[in-house]
Formats: C-alpha cells, structure tokens, sequence
C-alpha cells in the first residue's frame, strides 16, 4: 500500500474562504467504505482518477450517485463512500460564511445536500484544469486561480458571522442563549438567520464544532483515554461523548478509529479525502 498526502496552505487572498486543502493518493487498498462526518467546513473534492461513489448521503433522500467533482455542504449525519482500493484528488474545506463569495450562494443552499461542483460554479473549467495539472502544486494553484476568479461580493450579516465565531472559539461550548445575547438577537432570530446562512441551526453547529474538535483528537492519539477526551473537548461525561459519536457517524469512538484509521478526513493533518462527500 502507498499513501501520499500533501497538505496546502490556501493562497491569501482566500482565507477565510478556504479553510485548507490537501492533495491526497492511495493505492492498494482494501476495497471499502469510507464515512464522510460532520465539520464545521463545507467540503469540494476533485478525483483524479475513479469517480467519488456516494453510496449514502447525508440527506437520505437524496440518490446515491458518482461524481468526478463533488460538493458537500454542512451536515449531522455521516456521508457513506465507497472505494476500490484506490483514491486520489484535490480537497478544500470551505468556510460556510465563505460560501457566498465563493459559490454564489450561502452554505444553507447546500445543508446535507452533495452535489456536482459544475452545477453549482456553472462551469466544468475547475476540474478540467486540476486534472490537466500534473503536480501537486499546480493542481491547486488551479483549483485556486478558478475560485479568485469567480469569488463575488456579499457577506453574511455580521451578527450572523460573529455567532459563527463564537461558536468556533468556544469549541462549541457556549449555550445558544448566550450566543444570541452577544450577538444582541433574539433566540429565535438568530437560529432562523444562522440556519438560513450556514445549513445547520446554532446548536446543532455547536455540536458538530465540538464533535471535530473530538474528532481530530481521537485520530491524533495512540491510545486514547475517552472520559479525558470527553473533558477536554466539552462534553459532560464519556457516555455523552459516546452517544454524540454514534448520534454523528453512526459507530462509537473506538469502532470508529478502528474503521477508519488510514481514511481519516481531517486535511488540516493531511490525511485523507472527504469530509462532507
């Protein structure tokens, strides 16, 4: 087996658009399924070579499909794809308060849905040139050249983007009560608004925040103690921690390192595809 990841810092002009990306490619693997969890970052995903094979979707209406570039948008319930034994592309994580510039539209456009990178951009130029690139460094100077140029105007309400970062900066520990009262709306109207804005409600965003900080550090940990996980990373206790795993990939945190340690989705560590996809 080989495996080969190269982590990319996103060009200036987009960050806080692009939150990082990673090039990735894996040969002679055990065919599988790979989940796609929940993240606070909207995924794009370009192949390079077999098409991404969406067996589930987050959205469980939606039709399993295949796509030679896919983008997913922020959601609670895990993403199910399928691999022959070999994998590789390009991924950005995309912020949801990015999204509006970046895509034309606001990440809730997009909540639990994965689509085809083209019909969103409206234009099949991204793919086509990351896959004519043949080095790492040119397939994302690529995929990020097309993004510059299609980035527009508008942004979210600030009221909106504050409530994103607090919820951010507080790994997801701060009750929507407070949040509202910092950002001087009421309950009400900040989950209509927030929801409208990024796909997921403010408390549901709180948990899929707290869920990838856990997330990142169960993958990063050898031999992993959950109750101090579970208090490092906000939860009340290891059996809240284990309910929420489940509740988000449908296994618990030992199965699920044990299922996916090698697929693991987190491009900041630079080890693998497909967060939302």
């Amino acid at each position: 087996m080989t495996s080969t990841f190269v982590p990319h810092r996103p060009h200036p002009t987009l960050r806080g658009l692009v939150a990082d990306a990673v090039g990735y490619e894996q040969r002679g693997l055990a065919p599988g399924t790979h989940r796609g969890l929940p993240s606070p970052t909207l995924t794009l995903v370009v192949t390079l070579d077999d098409p991404l094979d969406v067996a589930a979707h987050p959205d469980p209406a939606q039709a399993p499909g295949r796509y030679d570039a896919l983008l997913g948008g922020l959601h609670t319930t895990p993403a199910l794809i399928r691999h022959p034994g070999r994998q590789a592309g390009v991924q950005l994580s995309l912020t949801p308060l990015g999204a509006r510039r970046l895509l034309g539209v606001p990440a809730g456009a997009l909540a639990a849905l994965d689509v085809d990178l083209a019909d969103v951009l409206g234009s099949t130029e991204l793919v086509e040139r990351v896959r004519a690139a043949r080095t790492w460094p040119e397939r994302f100077a690529a995929a990020e050249d097309v993004l510059r140029r299609a980035a527009g105007d508008g942004d979210p309400a600030p009221e909106v983007a504050e409530a994103w970062r607090l919820t951010l900066a507080s790994g997801g520990r701060l009750r929507v009560a407070d949040v509202a009262r910092r950002v001087g709306w009421s309950e009400r109207h900040l989950t209509t608004r927030f929801r409208a804005e990024t796909g997921l409600a403010p408390k549901e965003a709180a948990r899929v925040v707290r869920f990838d900080r856990a997330r990142r550090a169960l993958a990063a940990t050898p031999r992993p103690g959950l109750a101090g996980l579970a208090a490092r990373t906000g939860y009340a206790d290891q059996a809240h921690l284990t309910r929420e795993w489940r509740a988000l990939t449908g296994l618990s945190p030992l199965r699920w390192l044990a299922a996916e340690f090698g697929f693991v989705q987190d491009t900041a560590a630079a080890r693998g595809p497909g967060s939302a996809a």
